[in-house]
Formats: structure tokens, sequence, C-alpha cells
């Protein structure tokens, strides 16, 4: 099974129990960004919560294992057409360079890792409009001289 064909399982399954991806985290016990990042075929599970999931889902082995396997992480290289995406695509755009600059200027030369990485996305009350507030977490890499 491709990651492809697995991601298709798992939202069918989802929609058919009409359950939410914060449901699907908490019976694999790891957060919900996680979760679903490795749902949608960018990460992978260990065996405990790849088991867990398909369990609570009521999917096969062929989907375990592929959520067991390690992804193979690309993109399209084109800004995407999806709005949401797209705007965080600008986000990075306008802001990218004044990120860059306040992280050199407060760590030194180096990036943020997006494999020791957390993330957490949450809703804001607000009266002129709800709020998205997306927490990014990441160590710190220095770049090294050799």
């Amino acid at each position: 099974m491709t990651k492809i064909e697995m991601t298709e399982a798992i939202i069918l399954a989802k929609n058919a129990q009409n359950i939410g991806w914060c449901d699907i985290a908490t019976a694999t016990g790891l957060s919900e960004v996680y979760t679903t990042s490795a749902c949608l075929g960018m990460n992978h599970l260990n065996a405990e919560p790849a088991a867990k999931l398909c369990a609570f889902l009521g999917l096969d082995t062929s989907v375990e294992s592929a959520l067991k396997a390690f992804p193979h992480k690309s993109w399209d290289q084109l800004v995407p057409t999806d709005p949401l995406i797209y705007r965080l695509y600008e986000i990075v755009g306008v802001y990218g360079p004044t990120m860059k600059e306040l992280i050199h200027e407060k760590f030194g030369d180096g990036i943020m890792s997006a494999i020791d990485f957390t993330m957490d996305i949450d809703k804001e009350k607000n009266p002129a409009g709800d709020r998205v507030v997306i927490t990014m977490n990441g160590k710190f890499l220095a770049y090294k001289a050799w």
C-alpha cells in the first residue's frame, strides 16, 4: 500500500465515522498535528501508535504497515493554489526574511529544526472574528565551521 492509498483509507474511515483528527490523535496518544501529518503521509508512526490508530478506525494491517513506513518528503515547487496553504507561503514570503534576521540576531547563524519540532494549532475566540493561532517550536541548530 502506498502512502497515498493509506491516506485515502484513513480519510474514508474518518469521514464514515464522523470523527475529527483530535479523536484519532487521542487514540494514538500523540499530538493532533503530528498524527494528522502522519495520516497525510508526511511523517511515520511507530508500531504501537500505528496499531492503535488502525484499531480505532477499523483499518487493516496494510494501512498499519504504510503508517510505519518512512515517508519520502517532497512537494511541488510551484506556489500552491489552495487558499490556506497559499497564505502560509505568503506569510513566509513576506515575513521569512524578518524571521531569519531576528532568529540570527537572537541565536546566531543557524536554523530552526523541523526535526526536533512541535506545532500546535488553536482557535482563539475574538469578537472581531475568530483567530487562528499557530505555535511552532523548533530546536535551534547552529551552523558550524570546519
